[in-house]
């Protein structure tokens, strides 16, 4: 039997009674988790004032431009660089024969370049670089009206070159031309020589000819080196 706090009646408490021992939820740990480390996706969202959606719509605007600008400028990026390769492609091409004697790694690449394009990739030709040395003339003891023409071809170049075109003309005692000749690379080289290699960088080439001058009897001579064309 207990007593009522309130009224002061007496009733018999066993039809309501509950157990004193507290629910086994109650008694789980509470974790002590600081603010700091809660998780950021379960923060309040708070309301964007007028300037953040202000700046918010000028940057979708900003990145729309730069969209439709970059639409615009790939024509013109796209002609640029086309230009740029048919303007190496031209170069290439006009100094195919200066690139591949001054950097011969890139010859093979010139020659199958050439082969596409039906072109040819000659020796350099410099006449400037190319210089007879020494030359004489010499009658031929074994044989009359015979005379023998010694010369010493130069590359001055840190290159090969094309054997030039050689004009020998005869002279009489005034000075007066009796006959002329161009030898062409075919006509005096050894055989040992290779027209394809050319003259090799800072080499030197003998040149010996025997010619039969008949009856012009020549009291003198002229010997000059070209490059047809040049």
């Amino acid at each position: 039997m207990v007593r009522c706090g309130h009224c002061r009646q007496t009733f018999d408490a066993r039809p309501g009674f509950a157990s004193d021992q507290p629910s086994p939820q109650l008694e789980l740990p509470m974790l002590d988790i600081p603010a700091a480390s809660a998780d950021p996706s379960l923060a309040v969202l708070q309301p964007m004032t007028l300037a953040e959606q202000v700046a918010i719509i000028e940057d979708e605007d900003e990145g729309d431009r730069k969209y439709r600008a970059n639409r615009r400028s790939w024509p013109w990026t796209a002609a640029t660089l086309v230009a740029l390769l048919l303007l190496l492609a031209q170069a290439a091409y006009f100094f195919r024969v200066e690139l591949a004697a001054r950097m011969p790694a890139l010859k093979p690449a010139l020659m199958h370049y050439c082969r596409l394009i039906k072109c040819d990739l000659p020796l350099p030709q410099h006449a400037d670089l190319t210089g007879i040395e020494s030359s004489e003339l010499e009658a031929d003891p074994d044989h009359v009206g015979w005379i023998t023409l010694n010369a010493l071809l130069r590359n001055r170049a840190s290159y090969a070159q094309a054997f030039p075109n050689l004009e020998l003309t005869l002279t009489d005692g005034q000075d007066q031309a009796l006959a002329r000749r161009i030898f062409r690379p075919a006509d005096y080289l050894p055989p040992t020589a290779s027209q394809a290699v050319g003259l090799k960088p800072n080499s030197e080439l003998d040149i010996k000819l025997h010619l039969d001058t008949a009856d012009l009897k020549p009291m003198g001579y002229r010997l000059m080196l070209f490059y047809p064309g040049r």
